[in-house]
């Protein structure tokens, strides 16, 4: 027996439309370096239309890969709209990735066009002689970058000039919902990059996954600011969800410093509002000096990338008044897969629990632990194992079939350990590659990591595990100590007794400028043991 249902398809081009049609009224609003400047929805559909015009005229037909080289702003907006909607494939390039690995994902991808930020030419054109594939490259912003790239192969046009010879209609074909919509690539910690590739139905149910009230509850009365770039997995999924919701969207662009998004905070009034833990952190010490920033429109503020410590939900409720929101997910979940937001009937103690743990699965993404010897674990709170999920929007392979071991049974491995307990929510306790084997018991430098981050003289904190004789490996801790304050390694370990078991304690401390990251900025423990093998790290020793 067949349904009686209509088969409209689930397309980037569908939530265009009722973005333009429905909410034409609602803005995206963009820092520049002379204020803000602001759009409204409708005239965003009518740009995303003469921006597939121009594409059209430059050659890009099927599904061919439009690259991005941008910050978080309107004319990324409109990219993320035509591109897709037109039916070709939105590759949104890391602007933080090596030039090698740059070189590598626009090669791999098969990029035919990039549209670049003019502030990032500088970044893009010795990159350019390398690229066969591209055609064209396309500037957005003002200054000389045009002539910077001339000379470099592909044909350079503005981004204005080639909008304003076009018209502002579009014959928006009917695309496929399982047909490619957008790519990214994940940020290659380790071998190269690998290619996501997204569907239209894909986005379109994470967009409204993000919008349900178990979800990040995005809705027409939200003013929505994606402080994470809109190159590291769609933003987390908040442009679209903001465009289907009919929610004004405010785009930091480059001023991505605490002061910059402080001040947009006071003066914009965001209700929602999603970075890193290091970018929240920045901010609450930035608070924490001048005193004047008022936070209170903030009714949610999503934070992952990397474990939140519990520290910084505390902090933000006590002194900001503001709720921290955990969430988890990966390049490879679109990234939404997890929210920490606590059981409606859970005690008050128990709910804090459950908002310093990685959450409870969207509904639509299942989850499971497995342990190395491949069997599936209880969720009792207490079997560790792999993380593994599937969905509707979790990736069932690599572009053209890179890593396969990553998936078996129709089930991502995530890489990430950790253990669910009988409510469903999952607590990571670190990465495969960073858990530390000490005396063949496993230490989580993650928990360590968060409950360091709580003391009050330490800004942040790493841990990594290095070789010990007897052993085989025991936890270094990498501190960042706050602004102007001292203090010795025995104080923290000693505080830190009280804590953990003492056979989790450090005998290795280091104090650091700053924690290395990586591309997506989540700590590079990679880099961070390549300093201590390499004797850069200045180490104090506390029995």
């Amino acid at each position: 027996m067949h349904s009686t249902m209509q088969a409209a398809p689930l397309s980037v081009a569908s939530i265009l439309a009722h973005a333009s049609g429905v909410h034409g009224a609602k803005q995206v609003i963009s820092a520049t370096e002379q204020g803000l400047r602001a759009a409204s929805y409708r005239q965003i559909g009518q740009r995303s239309a003469q921006l597939a015009l121009a594409l059209r005229r430059l050659g890009v037909t099927g599904d061919d890969r439009v690259a991005t080289f941008q910050w978080n702003n309107q004319e990324h907006l409109e990219a993320y709209c035509a591109v897709p909607a037109m039916g070709a494939v939105l590759h949104t390039i890391n602007i933080r990735l090596s030039a090698d690995q740059i070189r590598y994902v626009v090669n791999h991808a098969e990029d035919t066009v990039i549209i670049v930020d003019a502030s990032l030419t500088p970044l893009l054109a010795p990159l350019l002689a390398d690229a066969p594939s591209v055609r064209a490259v396309v500037v957005t912003g003002g200054g000389d970058a045009v002539e910077l790239l001339r000379g470099n192969g592909p044909e350079v046009a503005h981004y204005d000039e080639l909008l304003a010879a076009e018209g502002d209609e579009f014959p928006w074909p009917a695309v496929e919902e399982t047909s490619a919509a957008a790519m990214c690539y994940t940020s290659g910690t380790t071998g190269d990059p690998k290619g996501v590739v997204y569907s239209h139905r894909s986005l379109y149910l994470h967009s409204m996954a993000a919008c349900t009230t178990n979800g990040l509850g995005i809705g027409e009365g939200d003013r929505v600011l994606p402080i994470v770039p809109m190159f590291h997995a769609n933003a987390w999924g908040l442009p679209y969800a903001a465009l289907m919701a009919g929610a004004d969207l405010l785009m930091p662009d480059r001023f991505l410093q605490a002061e910059a998004i402080s001040r947009m905070v006071h003066e914009q009034r965001p209700t929602i509002a999603g970075a890193v833990p290091t970018i929240w952190n920045d901010v609450l010490s930035h608070t924490g000096r001048v005193g004047t920033c008022d936070f209170s429109s903030l009714r949610l503020v999503v934070c992952g990338g990397s474990a939140v410590p519990r520290a910084l939900i505390e902090a933000f409720e006590e002194r900001l008044g503001v709720t921290v929101l955990q969430a988890w997910g990966m390049t490879e979940t679109s990234p939404l897969a997890a929210i920490a937001r606590p059981s409606a009937t859970a005690p008050p103690e128990r709910a804090q629990e459950m908002r310093t743990t990685q959450g409870r699965p969207v509904c639509g993404v299942q989850m499971r632990l497995v342990a190395d010897d491949g069997s599936v674990l209880p969720h009792d709170g207490q079997a560790v194992g792999e993380l593994e999920v599937r969905g509707p929007w979790v990736t069932g392979a690599y572009y053209q079939g890179a890593d396969d071991d990553k998936f078996h049974d129709g089930w991502l491995r995530t890489g990430d350990v950790g253990r669910i307990d009988a409510d469903g929510f999952l607590t990571l306790t670190d990465r495969a590659k960073d858990v530390i084997k000490s005396g063949g018991e496993w230490i989580s430098s993650v928990q360590l990591e968060n409950i360091l981050t709580g003391h009050p003289a330490v800004f942040e904190a790493a841990v990594i595990g290095v070789p010990d004789p007897k052993w085989q490996e025991r936890p270094l801790a990498a501190v960042v100590l706050q602004d102007g304050l001292h203090i010795a390694p025995q104080e923290i370990k000693s505080w830190l007794a009280q804590q953990v078991p003492r056979w989790w304690l450090p005998e290795q401390w280091t104090f650091i400028e700053q924690v290395p990251r990586t591309s997506v900025g989540k700590f590079d423990k990679k880099l961070l043991r390549a300093y201590h093998a390499d004797g850069k790290l200045s180490i104090t020793t506390v029995r």
